[in-house]
Order: C-alpha cells, then structure tokens, then sequence
C-alpha cells in the first residue's frame, strides 16, 4: 500500500470527518482493497469545467467532503471580492444530486452568500440561464451527463451564464489544491436560502419558443416521438412542444420517470443509437417523422429521422449542426455583425457553410464553454448558432451552453416546415452535402481506467508527436497540428504558425485532401478520442447513396489503421 493512500486512510479516518464516514473508510479498507485503493489513491481532480466521478467514501470518489472542498473554494473567492452576492444551485436526476446540491447550498450561505435553489431537479440550460436572469456570481449544476448511474458530477458557471474559462477556472482549481477539509463550513444559515418558485423556469420557456419557433408550417401534422431518457427534460420539453402547436407528441411513457439508476434505457447517451431503441420501436407504431431524445440534464440531445427507404437513422451531432445551422442562415435576412460557433474537432462543413454563406465563423477547442466565451468576447456581434459533434447546439445567446431544450424545438420546426414541402430532415442533410461538400465523421474511442490508464494514454498521443503519420489512407499529410505546444507545421513548406488556442493535450493531422484525424484524452472520462472526417463532391442525390458507401469504406480503413498505429 503507498503511503498515500496510508495518509489519505489516515485522514479520512478521524476528525473533521463525520462518524459515518469514518466507519465507512475502515470498513471498505477491510472488504474490498481494490476498491479502497482506488478511493484513496489520489484526488479526484477538478478539471477546467469542474469535477466528475465516482459516489463513494475517499477522496478520489464524490461525495459531500469532495464537494464540500470544491464548494469551500468558490466561496473562498466569492468572499475576497468583497461584493454582495448570490449563487444558483440546479441538480439532475442522479442518485443523491439532491442531497449533495442541499450540502452545497448549506456550505455557501454558512459562507454568508444567498443562495437561490431550485425546489428539484432541473435541465443544465435552465441553471445557465437562471444565473443571469438571476444575477448570480456563480451556478452550480450537480450532473455526471451521460455517465453511469454510479458517476455523479460538479459543473460551475459564472456570471456571463457560461461554464468557467481562464482565469476563473485557474483560480478556482488553484483554491480547492489549497483548502483543507477542516476549513469547511457545513452549518447553514437558513435565512440565505432561497427555494426559487416557477418563474424562472417560465421566462426560460418563453424565450426558448421565442428562439426556435421560426418555422412556417402546421405543426399538427408533425408526428413526434419523444423520451426523456429517465432525465430532466420530461417535464419542460413535452410543455415547449405543446405550447409551439405540436398536438401530435407521443411519449416512452416508462422512460418519462426521472430515475437515477436509468432502469428502462440501454443508454442514457443520446450518442448511442441504442438509447433511442424504445422510441423508435415506438415511432415505426405510429409512422413518425422524428424521433428525439435527450441526456439526464438536457443539454444534448439525439434524433432519428427516416431516411430515403423509410428506414429510422441516427442523426448524428456533426449533420444536426450542419443542418440546424443552414435552416438558421435561410431565415436571417442579412449576415452582417452576425457569427456561427464550432470546435476543432467538428466537421469542416462549418468552415464552407461560413465561405458560401459569408457569415463569421469561430472554432474553438472541444467544450461548449468556448463556444459560449465567444458569446462574451464579440458583443457587437449576434450569435446564430453553433454546435459540436457530441450532439451539442445552441441556439442565440439566452443560454450561454449547449440547450437541447430548445434544439429540440428548432429540429421539430425543421422537420415540420420540410414536410410541409414534401421534404424530410435526410432530404435537406443531402441537399446541405451537395451545396457544401459531403464531409462524414466518426468517433472512436478507447477506454484506459486508472493511473495506468492515463499514462497509456500520454504514451499514444506522445507517440503520435514523436512518429507521425506520413499519409492519411492514400493521400499525404499537409499540416499536424500539436495544441500542447500551439504549433500548426505545414509539413509541405516546413513552416510553422501559431495556433492562437488554449493549450491542450491534443494532436490533429490534415491531409491534402482535407481528411482529417484529431486525437485527444476524454475530458471527463477515462479514455482516449480519435475523430476521423473524410470529405468527397456530391454532384446530385441519385448518387449520395454510392458516396456514402466510399465515405464509409475510407472511415473503415482510416479507423483501423490509425488506431492500431
């Protein structure tokens, strides 16, 4: 056994720590040392965006101490600006979100700040929001998104709505390193605690229809397939939808339960076909034109859509975005002092719906709350739209992170307006292929659990850096793009440029085709990203079927030959 884990056993096994908490220490440390081990290793780290991971007793593991510490920080720096201020506090529908956010909520108003708390659980958008509706210094969402049910999860906003960026992110990481558990101040003053009514959350509703119902048809003849995916979206979603006109919605009646423990879903990641397996057995009974569910707190969303042989597909978030942000462009009169938001990591049709469409476009690393900074960083200029390929979007610039909220609405007044032309959401995704270039993507992952893990991990991307590719498939590669040291090398010329990004731990190569690979660690799991884009024309539809088949023999070799590399 390290001697970390020792010092760590020691500490979790006396005072500040509460009775229960020691028991629980000593006696994981004598029924499972694996376990225990892997509690008491290290830290769980609180990254860039906030804190994910597993419930259990130790400090590699969630509970109220970890949280607590974290919670501390934040009130910590609140405090040294010395300004009145307040804090909102949303959870989601995991195990425990609710007595862990109540824990938060005690910790910052024993810290002197008023605390606004919804009365339960609540979509991640609706907490983005309610930070500036509110005006809040800082909102706390208890979520683990996707995860399994035994991940719960830390996410921090500050006052622009967005999640936290340089250097908030710093000063907050660098506080919690320096904060002991006894420092903690878990006695509440009950009178800062404010339990928030409706109202927030019906200003959220408004401005969500306000936002995305821009379509032109009668909804009441769009059918509609909807789960909530056991999450938070079950209630505000099937109430947007109905208010908007859509009248035909039907529900996975046993996924509408908020549930923790995601008892009736193969998946709670809208990513995974499999999650929408329930809904679509449910669309095919009724003939549905759309299909869409969302993650536990709403902030992604999936959609199947039927496509030319009236069979049900995964649309996934790379063609979502592509055709969310052409129907946004059509119905805008003019483009001035107007932008469009992507990542590195997304698909390049963003960069030639930018061109065609001569509208400002601006990548960022992977995570929306780059995407939300830009909302920040150009207020002269209006947000249309952006997404990432992890089936995030946002719509304008009420919420200042991914909505699948008001995604939602926006693919249903798509859906809605094209059927009214005697056309589909697969139809306008080939039409945006043959106007912009018929660009597909994969994502391919490799989970590596632990400390070994993580060093594999660096081995892969280093090895990458040390030995590069020389081809991507056939055709050589033009640039590499290393984002740890912010150099883009043009391997033709030799020369190299800045890349004006945030550092991070991420390689990407570009061929002369514009094929492209990135690879990067998760940020909020143990794994390893590969995202493969290979790009052909599409002259007319009768052929897309064809293309799409290369597409996918170039995604095949690329992907087997890259990972194995």
């Amino acid at each position: 056994m390290s001697e970390k884990i020792n010092q760590n056993f020691k500490i979790w096994s006396e005072i500040p720590f509460d009775k229960d908490t020691q028991k629980e220490t000593i006696n994981l440390k004598l029924n499972n040392i694996e376990n225990f081990n892997d509690s008491f290793y290290k830290d769980l780290e609180f990254g860039t965006g906030g804190m994910r991971g597993i419930m259990g007793v130790g400090p590699n593991r969630v509970n109220k101490y970890t949280f607590g510490k974290n919670t501390q920080a934040i009130a910590d720096i609140i405090n040294l600006k010395r300004v009145e201020s307040s804090v909102v506090i949303g959870h989601d529908c995991r195990n425990n979100s609710r007595e862990l956010s109540l824990e938060v909520a005690n910790i910052f108003s024993a810290n002197n700040i008023k605390v606004f708390i919804f009365d339960s659980l609540k979509p991640t958008p609706l907490i983005s929001y309610a930070v500036r509706q509110l005006d809040c210094i800082c909102g706390i969402v208890l979520t683990a998104s996707h995860n399994p049910p035994e991940y719960n999860g830390y996410k921090v906003y500050w006052k622009d709505g967005g999640q936290i960026v340089p250097p908030v992110d710093k000063e907050i990481i660098e506080k919690i390193n320096k904060t002991d558990y006894s420092s903690i101040k878990f006695s509440p003053k009950n009178d800062l605690i404010k339990i928030l009514d409706e109202n927030t959350e019906e200003e959220f509703k408004k401005l969500s229809i306000k936002t995305a119902r821009i379509g032109n048809s009668d909804r009441s003849k769009l059918k509609v397939v909807f789960t909530a995916l056991h999450g938070t979206s079950f209630k505000l979603i099937p109430e947007i939808l109905k208010s908007s006109g859509y009248s035909d919605v039907k529900f996975v009646e046993n996924q509408m339960i908020p549930d923790g423990n995601f008892t009736n879903v193969n998946s709670s990641n809208p990513e995974d076909i499999n999650a929408l397996e329930q809904a679509i057995i449910l669309g095919k009974k009724y003939d549905s034109d759309i299909i869409i569910g969302t993650d536990p707190d709403a902030d992604r969303f999936g959609i199947a859509v039927k496509n030319n042989n009236n069979e049900y597909v995964l649309i996934n978030g790379n063609q979502a975005m592509v055709v969310m942000t052409d129907y946004l462009l059509s119905k805008e009169n003019k483009l001035n002092d107007k932008f469009i938001a992507s990542t590195v990591v997304s698909t390049p049709m963003m960069d030639k719906i930018s061109e065609l469409n001569d509208i400002k476009f601006f990548k960022s690393l992977t995570g929306f709350k780059w995407i939300g900074k830009m909302i920040n960083d150009y207020p002269e200029m209006k947000f249309i739209g952006g997404g990432e390929e992890s089936f995030g979007y946002l719509i304008g610039d009420f919420v200042r992170d991914k909505d699948a909220i008001t995604s939602s609405l926006l693919a249903c007044e798509i859906c809605s307006e094209l059927k009214s032309q005697n056309s589909s959401f697969y139809n306008r995704l080939i039409e945006c292929y043959i106007k912009y270039g018929f660009y597909k993507e994969r994502l391919f992952t490799l989970k590596k659990e632990g400390k070994k893990g993580a060093d594999e991990i660096n081995k892969i991307i280093n090895g990458f850096k040390v030995n590069p590719p020389k081809k991507l498939l056939d055709d050589d590669i033009k640039f590499v793009e290393d984002y740890a040291s912010s150099t883009k090398i043009n391997v033709t010329t030799g020369s190299k440029s800045e890349i004006k990004l945030p550092k991070t731990n991420m390689i990407i190569f570009e061929s002369n085709k514009g094929y492209r690979v990135a690879v990067r660690p998760s940020g909020t799991e143990p794994k390893i990203k590969y995202y493969f884009s290979v790009n052909t024309k599409l002259g007319r539809k009768n052929d897309f079927e064809l293309k799409n088949i290369e597409l996918d023999n170039k995604l095949d070799k690329l992907t087997e030959n890259f990972t194995k590399y």
